[in-house]
């Protein structure tokens, strides 16, 4: 059967596979709108890190979400083996591996649907090949694409349109309200301090404190739960002790329900920045290494600054410039982008 030639109304159940990061998640949802609204009444299902799960669970329009367990340089058998079993009993028309590495491609293969697409790309164990039935080549583009574009690639092979402003879309979870509430009173402006990366974090923020404070902003800061970005909000706790910070969270879910409170997110390229933009809540994003065309937020409620040209590796995970690229991103700038964003605004109830 040629796959483009399933009936809209025969393709009934279709899983959808992202192995890859936190805002990868975020940036998928245009996509799987797209097509869940073309095949007309399918159940779209989509398979997940289970640490990544969390941002698509309350997503109104998806039938269920799949945590699948990942330890990277582990194929964890044991933990992995019951869903896969679990995968294979739903009888699945189609899945669609999005990421298109070699976990994902095993996977396509175990979970027994009837016809399997993934990207067709150089590299990868060499039964990469037999996993899937239908191997896509993204359309050729003279520019880099946006993520949340470059995610529709796949969904070419159906003559699926690419928007031209994807609308990312997630939603946190409503039983969490009170509590996000309690952690998070009012609705603050919210600077997460940390990214994954040493190279793509701001040097001046303690500057930009003390500026945004004398322009009457009223902030919050926080970083991730990880040690290294405790430690760098440890660093700038140090440094100025009247600032507010948002505690550790206990998981995920709870900080999702928090991120929905923030009047505004600022935060440099890292995956909360695409959270926020999923739940709706304005942003500012601060970009080096990586480039605002194809990472930072869209729309007329989003604001980004990228700083001079980075002349560090692109594998590296620290910069080694004498003039770090983020470090040209001006305080007063930020502030500036700060102003004008709350101007006019009320503060959400």
């Amino acid at each position: 059967m040629v796959l483009g030639a399933f009936s809209r109304k025969r393709l009934m159940k279709i899983l959808a596979i992202q192995f890859r990061y936190l805002g990868d998640a975020v940036l998928l949802t245009p996509a799987l709108r797209a097509l869940k609204e073309h095949f007309t009444g399918s159940s779209l299902h989509v398979l997940l890190a289970e640490e990544i799960a969390p941002v698509l669970e309350h997503v109104p329009w998806i039938e269920r979400v799949w945590a699948f367990p990942r330890i990277r340089g582990s194929a964890t058998v044991q933990r992995s083996w019951p869903i896969v079993k679990a995968l294979r009993q739903e009888h699945f028309d189609l899945s669609i591996d999005f990421a298109g590495n070699d976990r994902g491609a095993i996977v396509s293969l175990l979970c027994g649907a009837k016809q399997r697409v993934g990207p067709k790309r150089p590299g990868g164990f060499l039964g990469r090949r037999f996993c899937y039935n239908e191997h896509v080549a993204p359309p050729s583009t003279a520019q880099p694409q946006h993520q949340a574009k470059a995610n529709f690639g796949l969904l070419s092979f159906w003559g699926i349109e690419v928007p031209v402003h994807p609308a990312l879309e997630i939603r946190a979870d409503p039983a969490r309200a009170g509590f996000a509430e309690e952690l998070l009173p009012g609705c603050p402006v919210l600077c997460h301090l940390a990214t994954s990366q040493p190279k793509k974090e701001w040097p001046h923020w303690v500057e930009f404190y003390h500026r945004a404070g004398a322009a009457g902003q009223e902030l919050v800061f926080c970083a991730g739960p990880g040690t290294r970005e405790q430690t760098l909000l440890a660093q700038f706790t140090e440094q100025v002790r009247t600032a507010a910070i948002l505690p550790p969270l206990p998981d995920l879910a709870t900080f999702l329900a928090v991120l929905r409170r923030a009047r505004l997110f600022i935060s440099g390229d890292t995956g909360p920045l695409h959270l926020a933009a999923g739940l709706g809540v304005p942003t500012i994003s601060l970009f080096g290494p990586s480039a605002i065309g194809q990472w930072a937020p869209q729309g007329e409620e989003h604001r980004s600054i990228q700083g001079s040209a980075c002349t560090c590796s692109g594998d590296a995970a620290v910069c080694t410039s004498a003039s770090p690229c983020m470090a040209a991103i001006a305080p007063q700038a930020v502030v500036g982008l700060l102003v004008d964003a709350l101007k006019g605004k009320s503060v959400k109830a």
